[in-house]
């Protein structure tokens, strides 16, 4: 995966990156770091494309963004954002495995997700799934997601 990935689901706000794109999401779940949107809206254009930029896949790279993370939420509200735990087995790693609630959510939409798509997906594409097939959120994207996944 590129640093700056977007997706066309998110198209309506790439430009000002108004909106925490998904690539940033991952990351935040890979760090640990609990962002608010209204942490994101206090950064500048530049320090939002930082974040967009900057790689956050093995431990250290990860420990090195939530660091920069951390103190420039620090530095914008006065306190860090707050921390999640970090899973060890991140489900948009695992390739075998389709989460049940993203194949209920796709069962909305009369899609059965196959193994085989779900292996073929890449694991900011899983990762994007599983987050608009959350309980509880507007899942607008995920029957646009899944069409530019090609999953129908």
């Amino acid at each position: 995966m590129t640093n700056d990935q977007f997706f066309q689901f998110e198209a309506d706000f790439v430009e000002s990156l108004r909106c925490i794109p998904m690539q940033v999401r991952m990351k935040l779940d890979t760090c640990g770091v609990k962002l608010r949107l209204s942490h994101w809206h206090q950064f500048n254009p530049q320090e939002r494309q930082t974040l967009v930029a900057m790689p956050c896949t093995t431990v250290d790279e990860a420990r090195a963004y939530r660091q920069f993370l951390q103190l420039l939420v620090t530095e914008k509200t006065g306190a860090p954002a707050g921390e999640l735990p970090l899973d060890p087995h991140p489900l948009w790693l695992d390739e075998g495995t389709i989460p049940i609630q993203l194949q209920e959510q796709a069962n909305q939409f009369g899609v059965t997700l196959t193994p085989e798509q779900w292996a073929a997906l890449t694991p900011l594409q899983r990762f994007a799934l599983i987050k608009l097939s959350r309980p509880g959120h507007e899942n607008k994207n995920f029957f646009p997601a899944l069409k530019e996944f090609k999953i129908i």
